[in-house]
């Protein structure tokens, strides 16, 4: 499976999400292959973390690819891994528009914030654009960095399943100082210790979902 995460505004924790998803499939025995195609090299400086912390035992492959021959790229080492995670970071690049015409699933993490959700018709439009060259693509979205306090995540879950070109995970990831201190030691939120129980819970709720999705596509 080839997975992107992506969105168009910075700081919903897509990053966060590739490497942990990166981790926790390479724990499931997956031969993982973790692409950043992110400007910002989140996902680099995240991979030299772990790398330093596990002393080389990274258990997943890691490279930076970028540029608008990555759908190629992509689809000639997807005969090698068992699953790829691209992130493409917070814009509407090239980078981003290349690996969704290539990907299975894309994942649209958005916080409970009025200006992350303002962006949920650019999202749309998008994937209106992408989806005529790969209709296959599902296209989920959650709500990322979820306070506990306050009607925010429940308005933003309103808006987000309002929307006809994405699937809606009602399995929120809380605003958890855990994913900061595990992504601070190259870790993914599984990996810490002492476990953040609850959000283990959570990321493990968040994939799931998207497996139930998977499944409930695959039978029809």
């Amino acid at each position: 499976m080839i997975y992107t995460i992506g969105g168009i505004k910075g700081g919903s924790g897509k990053t966060t999400i590739a490497t942990n998803l990166a981790v926790f499939l390479a724990s499931k025995k997956r031969d993982v292959l973790l692409v950043d195609a992110d400007d910002q090299e989140s996902a680099t400086d995240f991979t030299a973390f772990r790398n330093q912390a596990l002393e080389g035992v990274l258990d997943y492959t890691a490279v930076k690819i970028t540029g608008s021959d990555l759908n190629g790229q992509v689809k000639r080492l997807s005969e090698k891994y068992d699953d790829i995670i691209i992130d493409v970071g917070g814009r509407d690049t090239v980078n981003q528009r290349s690996a969704l015409t290539v990907s299975h699933v894309a994942l649209f993490p958005f916080a409970a914030r009025s200006f992350d959700i303002w962006t949920l018709n650019k999202v749309n439009a998008l994937l209106n654009e992408v989806l005529p060259f790969n209709p296959s693509l599902l296209s989920f979205t959650f709500i990322n960095k979820a306070d506990s306090r306050g009607n925010h995540k429940d308005d933003a879950a309103e808006l987000l399943k309002s929307s006809d070109k994405l699937i809606f995970l009602d399995t929120p990831l809380g605003n958890r100082i855990a994913f900061g201190n595990a992504a601070a030691e190259g870790l993914g939120i599984i990996e810490l210790r002492p476990l953040d129980e609850k959000a283990v819970t959570e990321f493990k709720e968040l994939w799931k979902g998207i497996e139930k999705a998977l499944k409930n596509k695959k039978q029809k």
